[in-house]
């Protein structure tokens, strides 16, 4: 009692330390960020550089692990300096409504103590900064083995800062979709919609691989592929559910709901397959789990089970039909269909957000999970809002800075040197030494 009361009076002079945050950080939800902190930079190293990797050609395979590689180094800095600031500012100031204000550059707003919400401003930063990591290397499948590493890691700079961050703040941030009441929990957005866009404008601006539609250009590695396609279902978890940034029923519905849509997703796209080439494949069970987990993204925070098995389905369907129709009817070489499974499945999940977090569709809803939309004409708007601006503004900035990277170093190797492959011309290695 006589130690107790000795705390008191030394806390009373202000001689003992006390950190006011303590007791607003929530153990539990810092714990779980920070798992899923680590399983988002999973989904990129290994996950995403090994799915990507798998499905480029024998001389190439280096070249896109090294891409995947320095662009979570590089962007890691870039979102320290100031993709943070851009994106969600400084706190207790008052956001605009298209970009934060720079009072966090370099995180100099940010210390041990400081907090977000219910965890440390620090993990909140280190959690978003993994988002930030994996939207630019999406980007790489829509100029595999074509673009200079130079010219990637230029390019990649100016669109996190340009692109990303800016749509970042407009949905997360406090910006005006946000303000607008646009429902994109995990990133359909932000992360799947600009991916995707980049990608095919990429595809568009450098032109076809050499040989495209008319040599064949199989995966070097499909069990490659499975592997990191299964890193990514599992690190997707971290993605969806650890938006939540809590751990509690929302986190917990997300998770469930993003692994129904990932197996009705696999499901969909292998059947359709089967009916029209006769037999299932294993590249396409893995990419209609891509497609499963990336439409059910913006909604997985605001959809019950039965939607998200509807969502599942119906990206298995649409995304599959769009691959085909991008290669074979547009003749477009987005090299690992980026846009048709990043691009349209972020498009279609973000207005599947707008129609079943509607309660008025009972098992089809959020079934409370969401705040309860009643009218689903007036979300349904505004979320084509949010996909048409983000569509629109990552496309004309995207072709807009790939214009100034090739005009600096050029954006494409030549003829002779994608002949060769990336892995020996860009970095004197060969992948297999056999």
């Amino acid at each position: 009692m006589k130690t107790f009361k000795s705390a008191l009076i030394l806390v009373a002079l202000g001689l003992l330390p006390m950190s006011a945050a303590a007791d607003e950080i929530s153990g539990a939800d810092t714990a779980w960020i920070l798992t899923s902190t680590a399983l988002v930079l999973f989904m990129t190293i290994p996950g995403l550089s090994l799915f990507y990797a798998g499905l480029v050609r024998v001389k190439n395979v280096l070249s896109v692990l090294m891409q995947c590689f320095a662009l979570t180094c590089l962007m890691s800095l870039l979102w320290f300096a100031l993709g943070y600031t851009i994106a969600f500012g400084s706190p207790e100031v008052e956001q605009g409504a298209f970009i934060g204000d720079f009072g966090n550059a370099f995180f100099a707003a940010m210390t041990i103590d400081s907090v977000n919400g219910t965890i440390p401003a620090t993990l909140f930063a280190a959690f978003q900064m993994t988002f930030a990591i994996i939207t630019p290397a999406l980007i790489v499948g829509g100029f595999a083995e074509r673009m200079k590493f130079s010219a990637m890691l230029i390019f990649s700079s100016i669109w996190l800062l340009v692109v990303y961050s800016p749509i970042c703040h407009w949905v997360w941030g406090g910006g005006w979709l946000a303000q607008r009441g646009l429902q994109d929990f995990a990133g359909g957005t932000v992360v799947h919609i600009t991916a995707g866009v980049a990608a095919i404008v990429a595809a568009m601006v450098m032109g076809n691989r050499k040989g495209f539609s008319t040599v064949p250009m199989p995966p070097h590695n499909l069990a490659m592929t499975v592997t990191g396609a299964g890193m990514l279902w599992v690190g997707w978890f971290g993605f969806n559910a650890g938006s939540a940034v809590a751990a509690d029923n929302s986190a917990a519905m997300a998770l469930l709901v993003t692994h129904l849509s990932a197996a009705a997703g696999s499901l969909a796209w292998m059947g359709m397959e089967w009916i029209r080439h006769g037999k299932p494949s294993v590249l396409g069970i893995v990419t209609g789990m891509v497609a499963g987990l990336g439409t059910i993204t913006p909604a997985s925070g605001s959809v019950g089970p039965a939607a998200a098995v509807v969502i599942g389905l119906s990206a298995g369907v649409i995304c599959y039909l769009a691959t085909n129709y991008i290669k074979n009817k547009l003749k477009l070489d987005d090299s690992l269909d980026v846009f048709p499974v990043h691009g349209v499945g972020g498009i279609l999940g973000t207005l599947c957000a707008g129609l079943f977090c509607s309660q008025a569709l009972g098992i089809f809803s959020g079934n409370g999970f969401s705040d309860g939309v009643s009218s689903i004409g007036g979300q349904l708007s505004i979320q084509a809002i949010g996909v048409v601006s983000t569509f629109a503004y990552t496309a004309v900035a995207t072709f807009i800075i790939l214009k100034v990277v090739d005009a600096i170093v050029g954006l494409r190797v030549n003829e002779e040197q994608e002949t060769e492959g990336l892995d020996l011309v860009l970095h004197d290695e060969k992948g297999y030494n056999l």
